[in-house]
């Protein structure tokens, strides 16, 4: 199967997406830092919608505003109807589980309430993306890793944190399976899809097995306040749940090639050297997913 992908926000994950696709023989265009149009380009985004087979959107909601109605959403704000129109016959959307908010520990899966969090303009933008259009598949992503952003990068550039709270657990999933989760949608039933690995564990964890992987000691135990974290990395740690992906591997029939961050990380190990420990790696943002 080959087709034609037009993305809004080509960053991180849409861009390793959007290799695997070229390698199979798909051709991929977008906006963002790796695409071939801006976003204003009305004229020639029309264009590329008119032959698109699939349309992704990686792009995150604006902080002004509340809902789509009111600007959060750019895409759906500036491109909606245009992408309801077209004729492709899958549209999807990258979304945060941080629209679940706090789960104190517990499981969610895709029928937990959303928008209780802080993510409560991304919880917008999911379910205004969830009525756009009867075509649409929305991700539901944890936290991102993969080449160039994950534990070994900051553990190696002395940047990483242990924190000291107790039955903090989190989950987490790596880039290349996001992107065979979304290859995997394109013949399964649209919805909403978490796509997590089946491990949550906490940070802590993952930090330690990152040290032990790059032979350094990993990082002392700190309290939240004296690690000096920024809001937003605090803010990280004010919500605690463990994602499901049950769904996806139902309905998509899809598996995780990496089911837990060790396989993860020790498959970056490998191709990490060290000559590069010294380089603190691009923070990863929710800028384009």
């Amino acid at each position: 199967m080959t087709g034609r992908l037009f993305v809004f926000g080509l960053g991180y994950s849409a861009g390793i997406l959007a290799e695997r696709l070229r390698r199979q023989g798909w051709r991929v265009s977008g906006t963002g830092r790796a695409g071939t149009l801006a976003f204003d380009d009305d004229a020639g985004i029309a264009a590329e919608l008119t032959h698109a087979t699939h349309v992704l959107s990686s792009v995150p909601p604006s902080a002004v505003g509340k809902g789509a109605e009111a600007g959060g959403d750019p895409v759906l704000l500036r491109h909606g109807a245009r992408i309801r129109q077209c004729g492709a016959g899958w549209i999807g959307y990258l979304s945060s589980t941080g629209v679940y908010g706090d789960a104190a520990g517990a499981w969610v899966d895709e029928s937990a309430p959303v928008g209780r969090g802080r993510r409560t303009a991304r919880a917008d933008a999911d379910l205004a993306w969830q009525v756009l259009d009867p075509r649409v598949r929305v991700f539901r992503l944890p936290g991102i890793y993969g080449p160039g952003r994950s534990a070994l990068e900051r553990v190696r550039a002395g940047t990483a944190h242990r924190i000291d709270l107790p039955g903090q657990v989190f989950s987490r999933v790596h880039v290349e399976d996001i992107a065979g989760g979304i290859i995997a949608s394109f013949g399964g039933p649209a919805g909403v899809y978490n796509l997590s690995d089946d491990l949550p564990c906490s940070q802590n964890a993952v930090i330690e097995e990152a040290a032990r992987l790059a032979g350094c000691a990993p990082p002392p135990l700190l309290t939240l306040e004296a690690a000096g974290l920024s809001p937003a990395a605090r803010a990280f740690y004010a919500e605690n749940r463990r994602v499901a992906n049950g769904r996806a591997r139902r309905l998509l029939n899809w598996r995780p090639r990496y089911p837990t961050y060790r396989e993860g990380l020790r498959a970056l190990s490998a191709t990490i050297s060290p000559a590069i420990a010294s380089t603190a790696p691009a923070t990863a943002s929710d800028d384009q997913r």
